[in-house]
């Protein structure tokens, strides 16, 4: 049998297990008769064909890739288009300022000439899905290293691609699944006129901000708007005041009935990434070092970041998206740490090796898998001190102290300008560049915070390291300034020209590259970086792709060896799928039982007036003290979000939230804290997703921001 059919047979044999554990992320074009017979007898009254076709559209053609991290959704003929607030954030923020402050009062276009442009944002409509693993492993061997099988990978991948979207404009996305074991192809149409339409204020779209972040009960209305934009052909083009808003193939209608317990939901987006089949090694680092080290790393920048942004309105303006980025993980990581223990995940997943180990020892025609889990055990030995060095230098340089990596951007200048050989319209070019960067960066940039990380965060790293991992730079502060790391900073600060934006530019009239290389700051870049590639990076790389050389192997021996042990689900990977489950609530721990909705009664009982977290709007006060819903209250109530359980991960967000019929219900924008160990371990009692109810979406638009021409856009059904 080959890996495709092994596959596709283990998938199927399983399809009665999904009745109970509603767990998986499934790819839309391989949804075949046996799922869409599970998924109808849990209430869907669709066809697989109305979730995925290429022939006609479909719901599909109304799921958007946003901006390449987020997922968004149709929901006009006129290209308006859905997503979470936290989803839009950087681009409100970046079109916020202290006179026109959207993060703090919302922003709604009265017309299409109000929408406002994002340069740089993109969406992505998926044209069809193709099963290409026979072109793409076409050449390779089982006697090949994992590079030169890469090589020949890669190579086939881009023939492939190349020519299946030769003509026609579109672009093309090729991904490993199953560790290598399968291969699918993505066609896409890639808009990149995406406007602003209407945000509501951080009061409402991040109601409860770090403390309600991944916990429920949640009030959170977490959504904004934009429009695709298309040339007068309805294709992709770069912004301009000639195109008009884009016509869809599909866009969904809006169910105004809402969700009630027990109802069949769906959930249509690009699921970041899980690692469902993770060994037991990598699991115990993940609780016991990984996750640690990050959370500690992170603790500090909040405690920095969040005290300066109490204090200072701008600093709050200038920090928010930044601040956003940094402790969304690090609430995640808690909740993991704290479900995979509560799970026994380690020992389950030894468990798992030892029942393979068995089975491969009593089976001769396993005979080839006998030696798979002590290669994993000899290898993960070397690999994980490397690999927590790794997420340590990835939390100083790409999440700490932004003048580091800053000083980063002028590298390419100082080599240009060592090389004395390139036209001086090349440099000029990248001189301009630079100049951009220096005023985005500045817009943003507070030196007493940026001050503060540094001393911090490097004193965490310099202790979490290894001797033989640590930068050079350690031993010059040993020396010099007798290990003190503030005064070591505040000599930095004083001497470096990166926190200083005039005499950045002025550098920039008459730049040298030996006045880029001598900065301290730069210095301290560079000795971090060749401190990186030159001790942990190489061993990493190696040890990385021996490490998925084992998972391609041990992936494909589960399913052959363990057929019956689960359901073999593809981990997600930033492509387009499918999850369903139903509207439910869950019992979070001992006697704390929680309902599947909450009301705008409840954002009441959480006000605290001038609070950054707590705070709620005049208006919205005034809506709920007279009970003003409109059509979209219920009973008197006006609900705000709802829980499910569907299977999702970082990249739903934005997902739409489908009902039986394909009508849109809800937002996807979180996971219960309980369940954030899903990623690793799935637990159908207490993986819950978090929606915000399109009832209060509409609501906002329409009561509170009086933006109901958005509304009228829309199709409504009940």
């Amino acid at each position: 049998m080959t890996t495709n059919s092994l596959i596709l047979a283990v998938i199927l044999s399983f399809s009665s297990y999904l009745l109970e554990a509603k767990e998986g992320m499934w790819i839309p074009s391989l949804i075949d008769a046996a799922l869409e017979g599970e998924m109808q007898t849990l209430g869907m009254k669709l066809t697989a064909e109305d979730i995925y076709s290429f022939n006609k559209s479909s719901l599909k053609d109304a799921v958007v890739h946003f901006g390449g991290g987020c997922t968004s959704e149709l929901i006009s003929d006129k290209g308006l288009l859905l997503t979470n607030h936290h989803c839009g954030y950087g681009r409100i923020q970046a079109h916020s300022s202290v006179e026109n402050n959207y993060l703090r009062d919302g922003f709604w276009a009265k017309n299409l000439g109000e929408e406002l442009s994002n340069p740089g944002l993109t969406a992505t409509i998926i044209v069809r899905i193709e099963d290409v693993t026979k072109g793409v492993l076409d050449g390779t061997t089982a006697q090949m290293t994992q590079s030169e099988k890469a090589v020949v990978v890669n190579r086939n991948i881009r023939e492939i691609g190349t020519k299946a979207i030769e003509g026609t404009g579109y672009g093309y996305i090729i991904r490993p699944f199953y560790y290598g074991n399968q291969y699918f192809m993505f066609i896409t149409e890639v808009f990149k006129d995406v406007r602003l339409a209407g945000a509501p204020p951080s009061s409402i779209g991040k109601f409860g901000f770090d403390t309600d972040n991944w916990v429920w009960p949640r009030h959170t209305g977490d959504f904004s708007v934009f429009r695709i934009y298309a040339n007068k052909d309805n294709k992709p083009a770069e912004y301009s005041e000639d195109n008009v808003p884009y016509t869809p193939k599909h866009y969904f209608k809006i169910n105004l009935k809402g969700a009630d317990e027990g109802d069949f939901t769906m959930v249509y987006g690009f699921p970041g990434r899980t690692q469902e089949y993770l060994s037991s090694h990598m699991v115990n680092q993940i609780i016991n070092k990984q996750d640690p080290g990050r959370i500690r790393m992170r603790d500090k920048s909040l405690e920095i970041i969040n005290a300066g942004m109490r204090e200072d309105e701008k600093v709050k303006i200038q920090y928010a998206a930044k601040q956003s980025r940094i402790s969304n993980s690090w609430k995640k990581w808690k909740g993991e740490v704290k479900g995979l223990k509560r799970l026994n995940a380690v020992e389950k997943k030894k468990a798992l090796e030892d029942k393979f180990k068995a089975a491969v020892a009593a089976n001769k025609q396993f005979k080839g898998y006998e030696n798979l889990i002590d290669e994993f055990d000899k290898t993960y030995e070397l690999f994980l001190e490397l690999d927590y060095a790794r997420d340590m230098f990835i939390e100083l340089f790409y999440y700490g102290p932004e003048m580091i990596r800053f000083s980063d951007r002028f590298a390419k200048i100082a080599n240009m300008l060592k090389a004395d050989t390139l036209p001086d319209e090349m440099i000029q070019a990248e001189i301009e560049g630079l100049k951009r960067s220096i005023e985005g960066h500045f817009k943003n940039y507070n030196e007493d915070i940026d001050r503060e990380l540094f001393s911090e965060l490097s004193k965490i790293y310099f202790d979490e390291l290894k001797p033989d991992q640590l930068p050079t730079i350690k031993a010059t502060i040993d020396k010099k300034f007798k290990g003190d790391l503030v005064d070591y900073r505040d000599w930095l600060f004083k001497k470096s020209m990166f926190d200083n934006k005039d005499q950045l530019l002025k550098f920039l009239e008459k730049p040298k590259y030996k006045k880029i290389e001598k900065d301290p700051v730069y210095q301290f870049r560079s000795s971090m970086l060749e401190s990186y590639f030159q001790n942990i990076k190489p061993k990493h790389v190696i040890l990385s792709a021996k490490i998925d050389s084992l998972y391609e192997v041990y992936m494909k021996a589960l399913m052959e060896v363990l057929p019956n042990e689960t359901t073999y689900f593809p981990d997600a990977n930033s492509t387009l799928r499918v999850s369903f489950g139903k509207v439910e609530g869950y019992t979070a721990s001992n006697a704390i039982d929680y309902s599947y909705y909450t009301t705008l009664d409840g954002i009441m009982e959480k006000y605290i007036p001038g609070d950054y977290e707590f705070d709620v709007p005049e208006k919205l006060i005034a809506l709920w003290e007279k009970k003003d819903y409109g059509q979209y209250g219920r009973d008197g109530e006006m609900r705000v979000c709802f829980t499910a359980s569907n299977h999702t991960t970082g990249g739903n967000s934005g997902s739409p939230v489908l009902d039986a019929n394909g009508y849109l219900i809800g937002l996807n924008f979180d996971r219960v804290w309980e369940g954030t160990m899903s990623d690793i371990m799935f637990d159908p009692e207490k993986c819950r997703n978090i929606m915000v109810d399109l009832n209060y979406v509409l609501f906002i638009i329409d009561k509170f921001a009086g933006a109901d021409h958005l509304v009228k856009e829309m199709s409504l059904v009940k």
